[in-house]
């Protein structure tokens, strides 16, 4: 029988509080399966994954299911627009039904944060973090790391300016907890209604211009299904004072990268053109994104 010590290891909550070493050990596997050239290989066969989505997703479940697929594992997919959460069930009830027939692993997106940490200490399967509000996503930070050390060499160093939407970003937090465990530095950039004075302790905020001298530009999606406050008075303006437009992309440093999590609001907070561009690697992040994703649900699921 699974122990719940087991159980906990193998699920991945956040990155704050794992270690380089277990960050490093799943970035290295994730290496492994990019270098396979077989498409399928069935390490999973007989297992089930679910990926439980109580929030809109469509790049981060489509990667995680082709994970899971190209491991073997047999996959469902849960949405909370098809399902009785709807009708009043509780995450906490869904997950447990789904617990009770046989699954082995659940992916789960969830709108409020917390939720998910007090859920794992409830449930017997390994639970994997899909993004919970504005607290953790700590896939994509894996890939993002995954990304920029395939193009360094190494992450120790590197300067890493995060800019954009900080207050309502779990992908900021999680590169942040996650990339200066490895000796990069950190700095973000965002107008004064974006950002989250509760990291100004871990990393500072610096002007566009500063920003800009960086190894990696990662810019974030305005998050604007967040902005019931009015946080921004136009898109014009945004792109204006903080978008990466063609003309700041042209004045970067000859390595540094522009990276994205995605979707991209193309022409708000980078142009068009520069998403496009030799520099930027969002598509390459979306293509990292599935190796990283097969070696979290192999850690889940195996072990």
């Amino acid at each position: 029988m699974t122990t719940a010590t087991s159980v906990k290891e193998r699920s991945l909550l956040g990155l704050k509080d794992i270690s380089r070493d277990e960050i490093d050990s799943i970035l290295n596997r994730a290496a492994y399966w990019e270098a396979q050239p077989d498409k399928v290989i069935p390490v999973l066969n007989q297992k089930f994954a679910v990926n439980m989505f109580f929030e809109n997703s469509t790049r981060t479940r489509f990667s995680f299911e082709m994970a899971e697929k190209r491991l073997g594992a047999e996959v469902m997919n849960f949405t909370a627009a098809a399902s009785s959460v709807e009708k009043g069930e509780s995450i906490y009830d869904t997950v447990r039904t789904l617990e009770s027939m046989g699954v082995d692993a659940g992916v789960i997106r969830l709108k409020p944060s917390g939720v998910l940490q007090e859920l794992a200490k409830q449930v017997s399967i390994p639970l994997v973090n899909a993004g919970d509000g504005n607290n953790e996503h700590p896939t994509q930070a894996l890939l993002d790391l995954y990304t920029m050390k395939k193009n360094f060499g190494e992450l120790k160093g590197l300067t890493v300016s995060i800019i954009g939407d900080i207050k309502h970003s779990r992908v900021a937090r999680s590169d942040l907890w996650s990339l200066q465990k490895f000796g990069a530095k950190v700095q973000f950039c965002a107008p004064p209604s974006m950002q989250a004075s509760e990291l100004a302790q871990y990393a500072p905020y610096v002007s566009m211009e500063q920003a800009l001298k960086a190894d990696v530009v990662m810019m974030l999606r305005v998050q604007l299904e967040r902005h019931h406050e009015g946080l921004i008075s136009s898109n014009a303006e945004y792109r204006e004072h903080y978008g990466l437009t063609e003309e700041r992309a042209s004045k970067l440093s000859g390595h540094t990268i522009i990276m994205h999590p995605a979707p991209v609001n193309r022409n708000v907070e980078i142009d068009d053109v520069v998403v496009e561009c030799s520099r930027s690697m969002i598509f390459n992040q979306m293509a990292n994104g599935v190796p990283v994703r097969m070696a979290v649900m192999e850690r889940a699921m195996k072990g």
